[in-house]
């Protein structure tokens, strides 16, 4: 027998019927493309993880030079392992703020001028704040011709709370082209170069500064969990869809 309820209730009109099918397969189908996307952002992301690791470890390569700098870009050379040589001008060095596993401190940021006369930005490492510029405790860079390795970083936009503010020489991001503009530098690489780590420790113990290979390699991977919740929502929706069919149906057909 039927309930009260079941039996006080009318069946849905056919507007009302239409207005939630249609509801309802919009819903289906947005969940579905939706996890749909989020496999091919999988399948992209995966790719993309391989691919930066297989060029982080590879043996070092020349950096791309003037004639291939219009070629440069995220997919084709972010995070390759290059190696470059040239000499420094710390006389034009830039310190861009950051926060590491090491504590908030400076990127040292050093121009390199290459046998052709162009210009490539080395971040040489991390450095307290107590460091360089700060306290007057800088230690003095490399003299000479110089040869480092490093992985090919593009340039960092600039921030969205925190601007860099070059008449005052306070710098947040990593910006190639405001940089070079700030110390007067011309043919510069639209990128620049995270220096490894070099070996050795001060005499006290301590690590020596500016220290380098402190790339963060992390790229968030939560596709699959995003998939799964899509398909499952557009699996409610059916079984939604499924139980209003059956509940109109036996209010059509009475036992």
């Amino acid at each position: 027998m039927r309930s009260i309820e079941e039996a006080s209730r009318r069946p849905r009109g056919p507007v009302a019927l239409t207005l939630l099918a249609l509801l309802g397969l919009f819903l289906f189908a947005g969940f579905v493309a939706l996890g749909t996307w989020q496999v091919y952002r999988l399948a992209w992301k995966r790719e993309l993880i391989a691919r930066v690791e297989q060029r982080v470890h590879a043996a070092p390569v020349e950096a791309p030079g003037p004639s291939q700098w219009d070629a440069v870009t995220a997919a084709s050379a972010e995070y390759r392992h290059v190696r470059l040589r040239g000499r420094f001008l710390h006389d034009r060095q830039t310190l861009v703020w950051t926060a590491t596993d090491l504590g908030s401190g400076r990127w040292v940021m050093t121009p390199l001028q290459l046998a052709d006369g162009s210009v490539v930005l080395v971040n040489r490492g991390f450095a307290p704040e107590d460091w360089c510029g700060i306290k007057g405790s800088c230690a003095p860079g490399p003299a000479g011709e110089v040869t480092l390795t490093g992985l090919l970083r593009l340039s960092e936009p600039p921030g969205f709370l925190r601007r860099n503010d070059p008449p005052r020489d306070s710098w947040y991001t990593r910006d190639v082209a405001a940089i070079a503009r700030a110390r007067g530098l011309d043919r510069v690489a639209p990128y620049f170069v995270d220096e490894d780590a070099a070996p050795g420790t001060l005499d006290a113990g301590k690590p020596a500064w500016p220290q380098g290979g402190l790339t963060v390699i992390a790229f968030p991977n939560n596709h699959l969990s995003y998939l799964v919740t899509w398909y499952l929502l557009a699996l409610m929706v059916l079984a939604a869809g499924l139980y209003v069919a059956r509940d109109e149906y036996r209010l059509h057909h009475p036992r």
